[in-house]
This record gives structure tokens, sequence and C-alpha cells, in this order.
């Protein structure tokens, strides 16, 4: 492998018509200089220069590797710039993927990064962690907003590594009918006998639905089923049944009360930025921690806790 510093010598030479002028432009001596480049004619085998009593002349050989030396040169320039560019978030992309119910702390956190490094580019794609976690290990996601219920298998993290975000709660979203007095936190076992509204049976969530009311000692009676929790909570506010909700999901509307669940006890998952182990982005890791600060901030979902509709 030839070295840069030897190639930019003998460029300067070519440039300046002498070792004296190459030696010049490097701050080095001339014998030091004639030395480097009687190791690069050495490395190569072949005669690059044609030295006189007092001049010196490139060979054919010397300004063929002279021409192809310039061009090396300003590419490997071009290179540090670039990665020192990268390293000062001043270039490069990062490539994010988030869960739905995620955007009000994602958005706000790539909109900060934004601001303040416009020159890397980014890019957003919505994913569910099934999906997200293998994309970030293959390369094709950089930052992953992911989650992961306690109660199904973990995914396959070898190679990657969780930043912890924030634990989101599952709450019970309740029908007008079924509405209790009070702010307590209720049984999943007191709402056995009632209909329930579920995530399809290709859902994660759904067998985490049906684990958690096992859990409680029943089987529950899913009448109805949507992967969408817009349409999950405007089922419960039309009196058609009852519902798991992440509290990250729980959006105030009219004819939806939400409640905390004391029994079964620790339902929740738990939110995570998903990275690669091996990846030093400074952008990454740049986005990681606006994403720490805005879960940090007031509860973690871009708005007000609240459990009313």
């Amino acid at each position: 492998m030839l070295e840069l510093r030897r190639l930019g010598l003998l460029r300067d030479v070519a440039r300046t018509g002498s070792i004296a002028g190459a030696a010049q432009l490097a701050g080095r001596t001339a014998a030091a200089v004639s030395q480097q480049l009687a190791a690069l004619e050495r490395e190569l085998g072949v005669a690059l220069l044609e030295r006189g009593p007092r001049s010196v002349r490139l060979t054919d050989a010397g300004r063929v590797l002279a021409e192809h030396a310039d061009r090396v040169l300003t590419e490997a320039d071009s290179a540090v710039q670039a990665v020192l560019r990268v390293a000062g978030l001043h270039g490069g992309r990062v490539r994010v993927a988030a869960f739905g119910t995620a955007a009000g702390f994602t958005v706000p956190a790539l909109a900060s990064f934004a601001r303040s490094s416009p020159e890397v580019e980014l890019s957003f794609v919505e994913l569910e962690p099934e999906e997200s976690v293998p994309a970030v290990r293959a390369g094709e996601v950089d930052v992953a907003v992911t989650h992961q219920y306690a109660r199904l298998p973990p995914p396959d993290l070898r190679g990657l590594r969780q930043t912890p975000l924030r634990r989101d709660r599952l709450l019970l979203a309740l029908p007008p009918s079924l509405a209790p007095v009070g702010e307590s936190s209720v049984a999943l076992s007191d709402y056995a006998l009632a209909t329930w509204v579920s995530p399809r049976p290709s859902a994660g969530f759904q067998a985490v639905v049906e684990l958690a009311c096992r859990a409680a000692g029943f089987e529950p009676t899913v009448a109805f089923r949507t992967n969408s929790y817009d349409m999950m909570l405007t089922l419960v506010a039309a009196d058609f049944g009852v519902a798991l909700v992440p509290e990250l999901a729980a959006s105030p509307r009219p004819g939806v009360t939400f409640r905390d669940i004391g029994d079964p006890v620790g339902l929740a998952r738990e939110v995570h930025a998903t990275t690669r182990e091996a990846d030093p982005s400074p952008a990454v890791a740049r986005i990681v921690e606006l994403l720490v600060e805005r879960v940090s901030s007031r509860d973690g979902s871009g708005r007000p806790r609240r459990r009313h509709g």
C-alpha cells in the first residue's frame, strides 16, 4: 500500500520542478524528501526521478504516478473532510424508525435535531418493533424507537444496544355504560363478562390482551378487532366494549374513561431507542440523547397526562 505522504512529495516535485521546492512546501529538509522518494522508488521497483548534479526531473513512470497522486490526494482530502463534517454533525445521514404511538416524543426530538444539524440528511419511517429491530440489525435503519411487552418473548438483540426511554403502562379503556365512579384502579377480572375490543390475531398486542386476561382468570370475549388504536377507542366510546391500550395511545376523547389496572399488576411495555452496538455515529448518539430528553419532559408523550374522556 503506497503511503499518501510519499505520493504528496512526488506530486510537489512535479509542481515545483525540484526536490528543494517540494521540501519547502512540506516543511522538511531536501535530504529527508529525497530519502522518502527513494523509498517510494524501492517500494514500486521503478525509477520515478532522473537526478542530475543540480536538477531533477520525473521519468515517464514518475509523471504518470504524479498525475494519479494528485487525484488520490484530492479524494483522500475530501474523505477526511467528509468524516470531520459527520463527526461534527455537519454531514452524513441518519435513518429513524418508530411505532405510531411514539410520535408525541419522537417527532419533536427529530425536529430539534433537524434544526440544530440541518446538514445531516434525516429520514423517517413508521415501523412496528417486529420490523424495525431487524431493520436496525441489517443497517437499513440507524435508530428505532421500539417497545417490548414483559409477557411476550424478547426479540433477538445480538449486536444491538437499547437505551431505555420510558415504561408505558397499559390502561383499561371503558365505555360510558361501564365507567366507574372515582379515581381508583380497576381489576381486569371485574370485566370478565364484558365484550372486548382487541387487535387482530396477527398483531403482537392481541397476545398481550389474552395473556393479561388469562392472568386475571378468564378468557376475553372479543367481538370487535382492529389494529388501529383510534378505531379501538372509537368503538369503546360507542359502547361496544372495553379495551386494553398503552398509555401512549390513550388519547382523551368523549365517552372513554381510562383507568389504571391494579390487578394483574405490572401490565406495561418498555420503550427503548434501539441502535447497533458498534455504530459510532455522533448523529445517532445525538438523536438518542434528544429522545431521552423529550421523554423526560412532561409525561414523555408530548402532552399532559389525562385519564378521563
